[in-house]
């Protein structure tokens, strides 16, 4: 299944549906996975110098809703029905995170997926999160 959104229509979404996260988030790349920017900043950090668990879980929470709407349109009310987060290391508070989102199997009501966080300029993975959205039976945006 082709791309329906590139990532400047999925940053153009966000912007307009939901301005008061927009400007934390910005869309890297879409395609085979799609890539995203999480912009740190002092609201992001919690004591001990990282980034709080509810910024990370954000993360991979738009990139993979974003991950999806690129492949079915804009869909607003497609919505997570799980999330589950593992926590591998402390990201560094001085550096933006990246989340990279990957669909394992986009079905007709359901879609699955992954998505990897990394501080970025590192390889190495800080957090990764296993998502299942509910997609309405009626896609049109």
């Amino acid at each position: 299944m082709g791309l329906k959104l590139e990532a400047a229509d999925l940053a153009a979404f966000l912007a307009r549906e939901f301005p008061e996260v927009a400007d934390d988030f910005e869309v890297l790349s879409a395609g085979e996975e799609l890539a995203m920017r999480l912009k740190v900043g002092p609201q992001h950090l919690r004591p001990g110098g990282t980034v709080s668990g509810p910024s990370m879980f954000a993360l991979a929470d738009v990139a993979m809703y974003l991950a999806i709407l690129s492949r079915i349109g804009p869909v607003k009310l497609a919505v997570t029905t799980n999330i589950s987060m593992d926590f591998l290391r402390k990201p560094e508070a001085a550096r933006d995170l990246i989340g990279t989102a990957r669909i394992l199997k986009l079905g007709r009501v359901l879609a699955v997926g992954d998505v990897l966080i990394r501080s970025a300029g590192s390889e190495a993975v800080v957090a990764r999160a296993g998502l299942t959205y509910s997609i309405p039976p009626d896609r049109a945006a």
